[in-house]
């Protein structure tokens, strides 16, 4: 870092990369400063030592929002060589009598599945489906202004959207369907936000990731990993002059040489200490009663074989939500919400060769999984996690190999953003999903040349992004009056200062 930098990015998960990309792209000078060894946040994919050759996913696996995110799409994964596969069934919720909510890619064979309640699957989901980039660019947006293209066509999509989530997100969430399985097969895609359940936050996750299984190309996973993801971002950084040192771990800005611009991708409170007396009062205040949510605990196992699932059509799913009934779900959610450990806890399972065949090394395969617990949680839940996938899929035990588990309460120490285990950085309560970080006009200007760009900032986690992009594009424009926005797509693009 001798040589003058014009931006200093702390942390390289997706959203740190996404804001270096954009700004080496406008030709400023560009340093990312990463505390772990290894680059990539919540993408990353490693070799755990379980089994030789077995690499697994260290938090994120399956990428609903890589075809999706405005910011990948314009970044074009795919033409820099990262292969994206979607499995036939994006995601599945198997239930209690070897039956089973089953999210095909195809929304036909979806509502067929669903009996009595795919029409009502066909209305609520299928409908959001048809337009699903009027649904990405309202959850994936800035949550301060009008999206860009809502208006006018997008309009009667969100109302759809709108009056989805007041139905799915209270106590009339179940009204409109007759049975059990479609609603359950909602659930558990809603579950991914983590909190008590109905909620309207959950219900509006819920609703866009759900539609997206069925639009465009489903829910994918990369190639290799998610760590793919990351190599492709870092190499364009690169390729535009950027660089990123790892084993830097900063503590406060009076710790970084002069820069003229800093974004910050950590959660509200780390940003809160590193930025210290460069914030305002009234922000300190606000940082401060930033909340985080409940955790989890990261599962990862090395396997004989696949999973035996009871259901047939859940063996092809790349996301498996195990978590039984939509009544078991909720009460699993009210209890790690209240401080508790659900005796059935709420499950998330990859097996990512299912569409990923070479992930498989010598007839041994990685299995993703992580169960909710309460925040700060220090248990292992290894034996919990194997018994829930046990009760869906009888002989799943005699295929394990290898297990290793990390609470709740060490995730921090691989991820700093994960306070108390909390993966999406702040708690996704109805006030922080309108107000993340704080409620200023700017959600991501901390102070003059400090930026936040974080999941802990709009629109929230996921790998996306997009947090990463807005904060960048206001930089750009408020720090160096760049106004014209470096083109994303690959080769050397970009505008040159």
């Amino acid at each position: 870092m001798s040589a003058p930098t014009d931006v200093l990015v702390v942390g390289s998960g997706p959203n740190g990369l996404a804001a270096a990309v954009t700004c080496a792209r406008a030709g400023l000078s560009v340093t990312v400063l990463e505390a772990q060894p290894t680059i990539g946040g919540g993408a990353r994919t490693l070799d755990l030592g379980l089994a030789d050759g077995v690499v697994h996913d260290l938090c994120s696996a399956v990428h609903p929002m890589a075809w999706a995110s405005p910011f990948l799409r314009a970044f074009d994964l795919p033409a820099r060589g990262v292969e994206l596969l979607t499995p036939e069934v994006s995601y599945a919720q198997p239930l209690p009598g070897g039956r089973a909510g089953v999210a095909f890619h195809d929304l036909d064979r979806t509502v067929d599945g669903l009996g009595v309640d795919g029409p009502a699957w066909r209305s609520l989901v299928g409908r959001l489906a048809e337009h699903a980039d009027v649904v990405v660019s309202l959850a994936m947006g800035d949550r301060r202004s009008v999206p860009a293209g809502l208006l006018p066509r997008g309009v009667p999509t969100a109302l759809r959207y709108a009056l989805g989530m007041a139905e799915q997100g209270t106590p009339a969430w179940s009204a409109r369907f007759r049975g059990t399985v479609a609603p359950a097969l909602l659930t558990g895609v809603a579950a991914h936000a983590i909190t008590r359940l109905p909620s309207v936050p959950a219900a509006g996750a819920g609703l866009m990731l759900a539609a997206l299984a069925h639009a465009g190309r489903g829910w994918p996973l990369p190639r290799g990993g998610s760590g793919a993801i990351v190599a492709a971002l870092v190499a364009d950084l690169e390729a535009h002059g950027g660089t990123v040192v790892t084993d830097h771990r900063v503590s406060s800005l009076d710790d970084l040489p002069p820069v003229r611009a800093v974004l910050l991708d950590t959660d509200a409170r780390q940003a809160r200490r590193i930025a210290g007396d460069r914030l305002a009062p009234r922000t300190r205040r606000a940082l401060d009663r930033f909340r985080f949510g409940a955790g989890v605990a990261k599962v990862d196992l090395v396997l004989s074989g696949p999973v035996p699932w009871e259901h047939p059509d859940v063996r092809r799913a790349g996301t498996v939500h195990v978590g039984g009934t939509r009544a078991q779900v909720a009460a699993a959610e009210a209890a790690v919400a209240a401080g508790r450990h659900a005796a059935h806890p709420t499950v998330l399972v990859s097996e990512p060769s299912v569409v990923d065949p070479g992930r498989t090394v010598g007839g041994l395969r990685p299995l993703w999984a992580y169960a909710h617990v309460p925040a700060g949680s220090d248990v292992d839940v290894t034996d919990a996690v194997v018994a829930q996938v046990e009760r869906y899929a009888p002989g799943f035990r005699d295929v394990v190999v290898a297990a290793r588990c990390v609470p709740a309460a060490r995730l921090p120490h691989h991820d700093a953003n994960y306070v108390g285990g909390d993966i999406s950085a702040g708690a996704m309560d109805l006030r922080q999903t309108l107000g993340r970080p704080t409620f200023a006009l700017d959600p991501y200007r901390l102070a003059e040349g400090v930026y936040l760009c974080s999941a802990s900032a709009p629109p929230g986690p996921g790998v996306h992004g997009m947090g990463g992009w807005f904060a960048a594009r206001r930089v750009l424009r408020q720090v160096f009056d760049v106004r014209e926005l470096p083109s994303l797509a690959p080769g050397p693009g970009g505008r040159r200062r």
